[in-house]
């Protein structure tokens, strides 16, 4: 890894040398890209062993392509991670510390330059949809919004209809498709006659094209991190139902590309922003907020099929992306103050080579640097995850850990803290996730419900010292401004 250096401007002629092609000679298929992110979901899938929740087309998309069962988020929030996912950089570098919209008004540096715009100066066409969430739009400028589908982005059947008219045309150029739903967050929005309703997962309203799948709260299966109340349940039966209706949009798209012959030379990527939208999930860097679903269909794999534990983050998709697309990092340069060009440096790197293999080499720990939430939410962690183990350092361990609104308001939550600061939530007393130390170590192969801390316990403080230091220097490598506590606290 590399610092980032400071930019202040894009290439204004990226060499499109590469992508020549004899004018006699018959033009190979155009090599496109397709990014499906959706809003708050969790490993909950059949392709990732859950047996009552319908995703039947994801799970046709992870037969013919390769499933990661240790993919992560590296914030869980879903602007900064956005961030994250759209340009590849750690979020305490590029500058989305947290929620873009409304009073939070984070923003990215105007020095980055974003997967799109790499990808436009590449030939690329390229459009988004539905949920964008990141700003300023000149940084992550794509040619075209595809606006104007019934249901919003709750609906990505009508979303997938909508991409029909874009995707068939033009054929000979190939296309970046940035398809985000708002699903299954929560919220439900206003429909007619009804007020807002924040736990719905979108359900309080019809969606054109849509078969809603709905769900008996006895039948869904609740992860350990939750509560086995009936409020949990209801809520997950909703969630369910917002999943499913994902996964329709999913199928009508790959449809959609069959279609237009496109389907077979095309990169597809499912993946989340972040955890499940429930207390214990999103907003934190247990496992449950960072670790999630990523399928990915190459039209290059010699295998499909295949289930993948090389540990990725989101901080890998940029770079995979502009390498399929023929753009690897050494051909990407910018311009510094004083003129010079120099290397354009991405905190990840392009994990296509892993698609066809179980166990690849030198795929063995990723990192996590989450900041903000709502722009009330202070609360500054650093993470590495190792195959066996996983350290969170909490850099204001000394505040309360906070709360987004709609995830302290939910049923689930109301009634788990009912029981008073010494009962369970999950397998964890409410008060402990509540007030958190320092530095958390945890055994991930003993203990995966992360519930008994190392950290304090002689017998592992080599391993938390060396943890330690490879988090220092990955903090000073990635230029976090909060390595300055290292000196000052």
């Amino acid at each position: 890894m590399k610092t980032t250096l400071l930019l202040t401007s894009l290439l204004t002629g990226l060499s499109l040398g590469i992508f020549a092609q004899d004018q006699d000679a018959p033009k190979p298929p155009a090599r496109n890209i397709v990014m499906f992110v959706v809003d708050d979901q969790g490993r909950d899938a059949g392709c990732y062993g859950n047996p009552v929740i319908q995703t039947p087309n994801l799970d046709a998309l992870a037969k013919d392509g390769t499933r990661f069962d240790y993919a992560f988020c590296t914030t869980a929030s879903c602007s900064a991670s956005r961030s994250v996912i759209l340009t590849g950089l750690h979020n305490h570098t590029n500058g989305q510390y947290g929620h873009q919209h409304s009073y939070h008004r984070f923003h990215t540096k105007d020095t980055v330059v974003s997967l799109p715009v790499w990808l436009s100066k590449a030939g690329y066409r390229t459009a988004r949809i539905g949920k964008y969430h990141v700003a300023p739009e000149e940084i992550y400028a794509f040619d075209r919004h595809i606006t104007g589908n019934q249901g919003g982005s709750r609906n990505p059947v009508s979303m997938a209809e909508k991409c029909r008219d874009w995707i068939e045309t033009n054929k000979e150029t190939p296309f970046f498709l940035y398809f985000c739903t708002s699903d299954p967050h929560r919220g439900g929005g206003y429909g007619e006659n009804l007020p807002y309703r924040p736990n719905l997962f979108g359900n309080n309203q019809a969606y054109d094209g849509v078969e809603e799948v709905t769900y008996d709260p006895d039948d869904v299966i609740v992860p350990s991190y939750l509560p086995d109340s009936p409020e949990c349940r209801a809520e997950l039966a909703q969630y369910y139902q917002s999943v499913s209706r994902i996964d329709q949009g999913l199928g009508r798209l790959v449809k959609i590309l069959k279609d237009a012959n496109q389907y077979e030379n095309t990169l597809i990527l499912y993946l989340s922003d972040n955890g499940i939208a429930f207390p214990g999930a999103k907003t934190t860097l247990y496992e449950p907020g960072m670790r999630l679903p990523l399928i990915v269909r190459s039209p290059d794999q010699t295998k499909r099929g295949l289930a993948t534990d090389a540990m990725v983050s989101w901080t890998d998709l940029t770079p995979s992306l502009l390498a399929f697309a023929g753009l690897e990092p050494e051909a990407l340069k910018t311009k510094t103050n004083n003129g010079r060009m120099v290397d354009y440096t991405f905190h990840g790197r392009s994990f296509l080579g892993a698609l066809d293999k179980e166990h690849p080499k030198g795929w063995d720990a990723v990192f996590a640097s989450h900041t903000f939430h709502e722009i009330t939410m202070y609360y500054p962690m650093r993470v590495i995850r190792t195959r066996q183990y996983k350290l969170l350092l909490n850099l204001a361990h000394q505040l309360p850990y906070p709360f987004a609104s709609d995830l302290y308001s939910s049923p689930t939550w109301q009634a788990a803290i009912r029981q008073g600061e010494d009962g369970l939530y999950g397998k964890r007393r409410i008060k402990d996730y509540i007030q958190r130390p320092r530095h958390e170590l945890y055994n991930m192969e003993a203990d995966s419900h992360e519930i008994s801390n190392l950290a304090e316990n002689p017998e592992f403080a080599k391993t938390l010292k060396g943890l330690q230091d490879r988090l220092k220097v990955f903090q000073e490598e990635t230029g976090d401004p909060w390595v300055v506590k290292y000196k000052y606290e």
